[in-house]
């Protein structure tokens, strides 16, 4: 058999075994190698480097929840704390800010950081078949919502990846204006949460740079050479 790691076949046998499937958590795939009388070549004529080339790195449910959860939660604390300190800054007041909105049917950046939390530790604990953890939902300060971005961000780190093992396919039921929606947790994360966590946090930098805060994509990206 050929075993491919990398960008490397390890021997010259017909089959060629896909270490890096583009799904969460799914096993290796067997094809054959290229230049083999295999009929699966006769019947997909596909440049052999180029299928390599397109594989996607196999991530485990817990790399592609946690990690990313916590660094978006972080970059938006730090984007919060730019908005506090131009506020002080300028001498405005800091309820100008959190109540701010992009447009008059929009929430204040309060509710976006409320939700982008909402839906971080809902991710993390519906995969991990545990509580929700239950906010009131009263922040009225930059500092109340740093605290609340704070505790989510220790309600994921408590969370051991043994526990999100086989959580791409447990099944995943939220219910969004009476309506129940329905996904295997992997679509649940990919599909829903991720986004929506994106979106209340790019939302939340709009908001505070519509309003002068002097922010930029890095703001956004956060500091890359750090981890989470």
């Amino acid at each position: 058999m050929m075993l491919f790691a990398g960008n490397h076949c390890l021997s010259d046998a017909r089959l060629c075994i896909l270490l890096a499937p583009p799904t969460i958590n799914q096993g290796p795939i067997i094809i054959p190698a290229p230049k083999s009388h295999h009929p699966f070549w006769s019947r997909n004529p596909l440049n052999f480097d180029t299928l390599f080339m397109k594989a996607a790195i196999m991530l485990s449910t817990y790399a592609a929840t946690i990690p990313p959860l916590k660094r978006a939660l972080g970059n938006l604390a730090s984007i919060l704390e730019k908005g506090q300190q131009y506020a002080d800054t300028k001498k405005i007041e800091h309820q100008v800010l959190l109540n701010a909105r992009l447009f008059a049917d929009m929430y204040p950046l309060t509710r976006q950081v409320q939700i982008a939390t909402d839906m971080s530790k809902g991710a993390g604990a519906r995969l991990a078949a545990i509580e929700i953890p239950k906010y009131e939902d009263n922040e009225a300060s930059f500092s109340e919502l740093q605290a609340r971005i704070n505790k989510t961000i220790a309600f994921l780190d408590s969370i051991k990846p043994e526990q999100l093992e086989g959580a791409e396919t447990r099944e995943i039921t939220i219910s969004i204006r009476k309506t129940e929606l329905k996904f295997s947790g992997q679509d649940y994360l990919l599909k829903w949460v991720m986004p929506n966590v994106y979106f209340h946090v790019t939302t939340a930098y709009n908001i505070l740079r519509h309003n002068g805060v002097e922010l930029g994509k890095q703001d956004f990206l956060g500091h890359l050479s750090r981890g989470v």
